[in-house]
């Protein structure tokens, strides 16, 4: 996941009253702050040596004073609106800002504390604030609008005419064209909502810590290895493990635990987390559910859903849940021979109680075993996290894209787990700084996502800094992190975001990289999942741990031949969590929410993903993509670029597979291009043709 949340850009509003002492204090606070001056590290990356959690309120302070005054300055120009005059100054006047809270953002998400929980709540309700105070300000966009609406005339190079774009369609799309009536009932809007997502991702990651299974007698761990187990213990008390959650519904322990009850306890431990009590976030979800629809309506759309999807691939909703349509029969139909197949298992084994989601993916494994020899204890040694990383996910590119890596250990983390990397293009010339974060930890949200601590752009001559993160279980003192293929998977998705980032070329870090919809931003990352189970790629990093050899010919046969097991659960959940999304924001204001569970259960049935035995991925209540990040009404971008992805991926088989030519031209025409050009007409320039659905349906095994 590129992890669009980014906390907006936070900002706060410094009040008139005692203004003299107020700036005293800030000034003060500022002496010595790290984020004053760009860091000296290599790439200009964050000095963690030197950044302290009171550093970051004062800083962003700072830096939006410095974007407010850089905004006066073009609204007060007297002369005529220029490119440079107000879309670059536009552009520039966030510097310091980008600079603090791409820090602030990432710790907040992978490392936060008490104190950066805090700085988040105050500054949250107040950064709306700020940027609407320049979205919605008339003088600014009038000038924004005359650049705009003359864009044609002006001699601009390419990149330039898309910035006065995406900055006109910006305005537009935040209410530039509202009165001012409707401004001031927008700005109320934003801030309420910026305070309840904050509450929600809050209250979110509270619950997901609180969440633990005391298990006091071991046995009830039986399934769970030796390591796993040990990983579990609590070091505070006698005979006490202690089984966490994920933010997913499914948890990932299910599969292993034998004993049946506590599967049943862990499953609905997550799945009521913050369905009630002290953790209960359904009065958030209606609340923000219902300031979305009014926002809409405020925008002259029908619904949050059509505001959203204006300026994306998809562009409305109805093209959406088309696509949806399209796939739920043949979804469902899968996910019903699974669960048959599944309950054959269970009669079998001599038990006769019907299968629940709490005991699909225990018995999916024997299943798996049964039908295919294959069993996920046999292919975990071979895939050791180092090993998938630097053997697996860099020699693929490596072999497409020509790039090399170096380990640096004298570039400081913010954690004493992250691990970084320098890069360079095939010619040694430098790429950029790579960190990665894997492990997960109680102070760390769940999923995994990528972003940037610096974006590239030539404006400011800057070379990508980015992190991918993720939440691998760290086994027990001394053992190998050996990963599930769910998890080498998500590894090499990360870097494919990573990737689309390090070779951006772009002028302005606005349309940099990864700056695109969100329903394309997952097109490259999910491509580059295919290289996993590429034979040269997987032979290559699938190396038993204890003596270091190769992945038999045997045990990859199996492994291709059950690559479209179980994909009926997988595919029926993420389209019930993507179906939910867009059901909760194609509501309009007339729509009275009486109790989430109620609105979820008749969404999903309306749509025919009400199956008991597999539940939505993300319930409402701890659905962070669209409650606390930038997914609302996006969610289903996974499934669209899944199409994009094995479409793409498809143009590599017709073309020799894994070669630098093909590396090199989807380099050139894909990854390299930003947001510099229409997305549909992209891609198109680069497969030849539009997209076509059949290699998902195929690739999914649903045909």
């Amino acid at each position: 996941m590129k992890r669009i949340l980014i906390l907006a850009l936070l900002s706060i509003t410094i009040l008139s009253c005692n203004q003299n002492k107020k700036n005293t204090s800030m000034n003060n606070d500022l002496k010595g702050n790290p984020f004053l001056k760009e860091s000296t590290l290599p790439y200009h990356a964050p000095d963690f040596t030197k950044i302290k959690n009171k550093d970051f309120k004062p800083a962003l302070l700072e830096a939006m004073k410095q974007q407010s005054e850089a905004i006066k300055k073009i609204v007060k120009n007297s002369k005529q609106p220029t490119f440079d005059n107000t879309i670059l100054a536009l552009e520039k006047s966030k510097e310091m800002l980008d600079r603090v809270s791409n820090v602030f953002n990432s710790l907040t998400a992978a490392n936060t504390n008490d104190t950066l929980k805090k700085v988040q709540t105050e500054i949250s309700p107040l950064e709306a604030k700020h940027f609407d105070e320049i979205y919605l300000n008339n003088k600014l966009f009038s000038k924004v609008k005359a650049i705009y609406d003359t864009r044609n005339n002006l001699k601009l190079d390419g990149e330039s005419l898309k910035l006065a774009d995406y900055y006109y369609k910006k305005f537009v799309a935040a209410g530039a064209n509202l009165s001012d009536e409707n401004k001031t009932k927008l700005k109320d809007i934003n801030t309420e909502l910026a305070t309840l997502s904050t509450k929600f991702n809050q209250t979110l990651l509270e619950a997901n810590a609180a969440t633990t299974i005391e298990i006091h007698d071991v046995k009830k761990l039986a399934g769970m290895s030796k390591s796993q187990i040990a990983n579990i213990k609590d070091k505070t008390k006698e005979n006490t493990w202690l089984l966490t959650i994920t933010n997913t519904t499914q948890q990932s322990q299910l599969q292993y635990l034998e004993n049946r009850e506590v599967r049943k306890q862990l499953f609905e431990a997550g799945w009521s987390r913050t369905n009630g009590g002290k953790y209960n976030t359904k009065g958030l979800v209606t609340k923000m559910v219902e300031l979305r629809a009014q926002k809409a309506k405020l925008l002259g759309f029908k619904n949050y859903a059509s505001w959203r999807l204006q300026n994306t691939m998809a562009k409305t909703p109805e093209a959406v849940l088309d696509l949806f349509a399209k796939l739920v029969p043949a979804s469902t139909a899968k996910a019903h021979k699974e669960a048959e197949e599944i309950q054959r298992m269970i009669k079998k084994e001599g038990q006769n109680f019907k299968l629940e989601p709490w005991d699909w993916n225990f018995y999916a494994e024997k299943v798996r075993k049964a039908k295919y020899n294959l069993d996920e204890s046999e292919i975990k040694p071979y895939f050791e996290l180092h090993n998938v990383l630097e053997k697996g996910v860099f020699f693929a590119a490596t072999k497409l894209y020509g790039i090399t890596f170096k380990k640096r250990t004298d570039i400081p983390t913010y954690q004493k787990d992250v691990i970084t990397y320098e890069l360079f293009n095939e010619d040694g010339t430098p790429l950029g700084l790579f960190y990665a974060d894997y492990y997960a930890r109680p102070s760390k949200s769940g999923g995994a996502w990528m972003d940037n601590f610096v974006t590239q752009s030539t404006l400011y001559n800057k070379k990508p800094v980015i992190y991918n993160v993720m939440n691998i279980a760290k086994p027990a003192e001394g053992e190998p992190t050996l990963l599930n293929f769910d998890e080498v998977e998500t590894m090499f998705h990360e870097f494919g975001h990573a990737l689309h980032g390090f070779f951006a070329s772009q002028h302005y870090p606005s349309i940099s990289g990864t700056s695109v919809s969100r329903d394309f931003v997952e097109f490259p990352s999910q491509f580059n999942e295919h290289w996993a189970l590429y034979p040269e790629v997987l032979k290559n990093y699938a190396l038993n741990y204890k003596d270091g050899s190769k992945i038999p010919e045997t045990l990859i046969k199996k492994i291709k031949n059950a690559s479209t097991f179980n994909q009926g659960y997988s595919l029926t959940e993420v389209l019930a969590a993507s179906n939910l999304d867009m059901l909760w924001h194609t509501i309009n204001t007339d729509t009275k929410i009486k109790d989430v569970n109620q609105f979820e259960n008749k969404a999903l049935n309306s749509v025919h993903l009400l199956v008991k035995e597999v539940p939505t991925r993300y319930r409402s209540t701890y659905f962070a993509h669209i409650f606390a990040g930038g997914y609302s009404a996006g969610y289903y971008s996974y499934l669209w670029t899944e199409v994009l992805s094995d479409d793409a991926y498809q143009y590599f088989e017709e073309h020799n597979g894994l070669t630098r030519e093909n590396g090199q031209r989807f380099r050139d025409m894909v990854l390299s291009r930003g947001n510099t050009l229409e997305l549909e007409k992209m891609y198109e320039e680069f497969r030849g043709s539009a997209p076509k659905i059949e290699p998902m349906i195929k690739a999914r095994g649903l045909n």
